[in-house]
């Protein structure tokens, strides 16, 4: 899949929206990505899936990895269906008490990993993700997301790969011209 497919296929699905929305990084922003309206199509989902982990494979040059684990919830699906096309189980961290954690799970020490989320913006979830393989004894080999929101400059210890890269504007709320015009930020979830 080349970015224009990937973009149509978001669009068609309803998961690239416009308005005026608060992202996670608490930053507001004029387009957000809601891939979850792409994931509930499991053919579309594994479509990008498939396309995302073929980069994964093309970026470790024949290394391997034992498992996929991915911040939930954003990228459960998204984790899932990249481990199904590398031929590895998927694994996910979760939230308790506001700190992403395994709780139903372990990191295998020694093992190799690929973490892999729906969109990045700062990587914040992403970097959570990895520390918790590295706290666990794991290695994290590459980062896999559908959606680059950073345009490349989110950065981690290891390479990320992505379906897109965009940097759609974002604002504090303080400058964001859309709240100054009376509009209020929409938080479609993430």
């Amino acid at each position: 899949m080349n970015e224009n497919d990937v973009l149509t296929l978001l669009a068609d699905t309803g998961a690239l929206l416009t308005g005026h929305f608060e992202l996670r990084s608490k930053l507001h922003s004029d387009r957000f990505f809601q891939c979850a309206n792409a994931l509930r199509y499991p053919e579309a989902a594994e479509k990008l899936c498939q396309a995302l982990a073929a980069r994964v494979r093309a970026q470790l040059a024949g290394g391997g990895v034992d498992a996929v684990i991915s911040p939930a919830l954003g990228g459960l699906i998204v984790g899932h269906e990249v481990a199904r096309a590398l031929g590895v189980m998927s694994i996910f961290a979760e939230k308790a008490d506001g700190i992403l954690v395994m709780r139903r799970f372990s990191i295998t020490p020694g093992a190799r990993y690929v973490v892999a989320e729906d969109v990045v913006t700062r990587g914040g979830r992403v970097q959570e993700t990895i520390d918790i393989v590295k706290a666990g004894g794991g290695m994290v080999m590459a980062v896999a997301v559908l959606v680059d929101r950073s345009a490349g400059t989110a950065r981690f210890e290891v390479p990320m790969t992505s379906l897109i890269e965009m940097a759609p504007t974002v604002w504090t709320p303080a400058e964001c011209p859309l709240c100054k015009t009376g509009s209020k930020a929409e938080h479609p979830g993430s």
